[in-house]
């Protein structure tokens, strides 16, 4: 997804937990691509992540999440 340089200066390496798109229209869909992206590769998210994420989808009741596991 496209975004402006200055929202990619302000996410830098910040998960969900400190970082969602500024447009809320855009965070169902970064929210389900980071659990994804994190269950695809097998990747832990701590304490603060995980609330994150699940306040987040609370809000994405029409946002499947498909993955598509790694070899």
């Amino acid at each position: 997804m496209a975004v402006s340089a200055a929202s990619n200066r302000l996410k830098a390496d910040r998960d969900p937990s400190t970082w969602l798109p500024p447009t809320v229209g855009y965070r169902c869909t970064s929210v389900t691509d980071w659990v994804a992206g994190q269950t695809r590769w097998g990747l832990s998210v701590d304490a603060a992540e995980q609330a994150a994420l699940t306040e987040s989808v609370s809000h994405c009741p029409n946002s499947p999440i498909t993955v598509t596991l790694a070899r």
